[in-house]
């Protein structure tokens, strides 16, 4: 049970704290928990408006539970997939700090491939492959016979192999799913046995809503508001991990007002149990957004998701039409946005794109559009099959630089002034959650002078100085794998 302060307090007086983060996600409880277990500072408090962690865009129903590492994500560069790669590593170091009970609820090991259909698909991967191998060792090309052996539905119908090309670039195994709702609440767990016994204070805040932050010669006062009453902290450091949600605070303080905010939604399709791990397909570059893949989900044993869509979506949250008001806040809406949105439109890859995905919100329409789509990985996919998955799917903020007049597909990082950071992460914001936290670690020692435990963070999260690990034997294909084989040699 994670413990959380719910006392009621004069609120004319002010709790002292060293560093307050808001923003109870994977990514604000990251840092609570690197802070808590690598440093000394002796006052740690984290806000969170819910009454539970990771509600929004860290829910396991909410995202895609994957880790990405670059290696099947074909959006990225080799360079951006050597960065990504060193950061999601560390949620592989960090889940063996953990108990193997809370270990096997929060990361999963599975096979993982990105599928090419099609000669030009098929050149494209093929370099690829030759390109990234050499820094990813564990990457295997499959050819039709491999793939057959891994994932039967997406090499075979009826047993029979598909018609088109194909070739694949797979990772046998490794971890590659996460729950990332699991994943927050074990990094407070962490983070309270990091003091448990010692004189610090650690408060997790729930059920509070951060209404104001002021600043105060070189600190910050931090009101908020909760069902008990108003509660106001003085922090020497504030880090607010909060989504979109950190660009709308932000912009309240009258910084961040470069950015404008394009929130794009994400919807789901379950099926049987057809595939044994992720199979991710190629990205079309002229599309600023993901490739839908397939995957087992982690909180549904037994069903594959498939996704997602991508919804140009009016609202911060995507289950709180509320938010919409929110949205409008930080849409900022101008000639600078106006132009953004006339790129976008302009390319008639991405406006077919924008409609399809609109029509996938209509609900007799919406099976029968993605089922096509769907069986660009399973091709004997049957209608009967799929099913829309009710109340799966989050919001990722993708900002708008204004002065710049472009999208904006990574995250973003607002430091207005010393002791004050507005984190914006959308996908692979989870992924990276460790290694952005480590960012902010190092800037609030630098700032606040407290000791460091520089050796251990490396020693545990990035594995410097650990002798690598023996690589797991393969593991022999199933009867249905070599059956599947068999079929593409006859």
């Amino acid at each position: 049970m994670i413990a959380t302060s719910t006392a009621t307090v004069d609120p004319e007086a002010r709790q002292e704290v060293d560093v307050l983060i808001v923003g109870g996600g994977v990514c604000g409880t990251a840092l609570l928990f690197e802070l808590a277990r690598y440093t000394d500072l002796p006052r740690l408090a984290l806000l969170e408006r819910y009454e539970r962690l990771a509600q929004v865009n860290s829910k396991a129903t909410n995202n895609s539970q994957t880790i990405h590492c670059g290696d099947i994500e074909t959006n990225y560069s080799l360079e951006k997939a050597l960065k990504v790669k060193r950061t999601a590593e560390m949620i592989v170091h960090y889940a063996a700090l953990l108990d193997a009970e809370r270990r096997g609820r929060t990361v999963f090991r599975t096979p993982k491939m990105v599928l090419a259909v099609g000669a030009s698909e098929c050149a494209f991967l093929r370099e690829r492959f030759s390109r990234f191998a050499p820094h990813f060792p564990a990457m295997e090309l499959l050819e039709p016979e491999q793939i057959a052996q891994w994932e039967p539905h997406v090499a075979l119908v009826d047993g029979v192999p598909r018609r088109e090309e194909l070739v694949a670039i797979g990772i046998r195994s490794t971890y590659t799913a996460v729950d990332y709702e699991q994943l927050a609440e074990s990094f407070v767990e962490q983070a309270h046995a990091a003091v448990v016994g010692s004189d610090r204070q650690l408060e997790l805040g729930l059920g509070q809503r951060v209404e104001r932050i002021t600043p105060e010669g070189e600190a910050f006062l931090v009101d908020a508001s909760t069902a008990a009453g108003p509660r106001r902290y003085r922090a020497r450091h504030v880090v607010v991990c909060a989504g979109a949600h950190s660009l709308l605070m932000a912009q309240q303080l009258g910084y961040g007002l470069e950015y404008s905010c394009l929130p794009v939604a994400g919807s789901f399709y379950f099926t049987p149990d057809l595939l044994k791990g992720k199979v991710y397909t190629v990205q079309n570059d002229k599309l600023p957004f993901a490739a839908i893949h397939g995957d087992p989900d982690v909180r549904a044993p037994g069903q594959t998701r498939f996704g997602p869509t991508a919804l140009l979506l009016p609202l911060l949250e995507r289950y709180r039409p509320a938010s919409f008001f929110e949205f409008l806040k930080v849409l900022r809406l101008d000639w600078s946005v106006l132009a953004v949105f006339w790129q976008l439109l302009r390319v008639a890859d991405i406006r077919s794109y924008i409609l399809r995905n609109l029509l996938f919100e209509v609900p007799w329409l919406r099976r029968r559009l993605f089922l096509a789509d769907a069986r660009k990985i399973v091709p004997g996919m049957q209608l009967e099959d799929l099913r829309f998955a009710e109340g799966y799917g989050g919001v990722r903020p993708q900002l708008i630089h204004k002065g710049e007049r472009r999208l904006m597909l990574g995250e973003a990082r607002i430091a207005p002034r010393p002791g004050l950071v507005f984190n914006v992460t959308p996908s692979p914001g989870g992924t990276c959650c460790l290694g952005n936290a480590a960012i902010d670690l190092e800037a609030i020692v630098a700032r606040l002078g407290c000791g460091f435990d520089q050796a251990r963070l490396a020693r545990e999260l990035y594995g410097d100085g650990e002798p690598p690990q023996a690589a797991s034997a393969p593991p022999a294909p199933d009867q249905a794998g070599l059956e599947a084989a068999a079929a593409l040699n006859r």
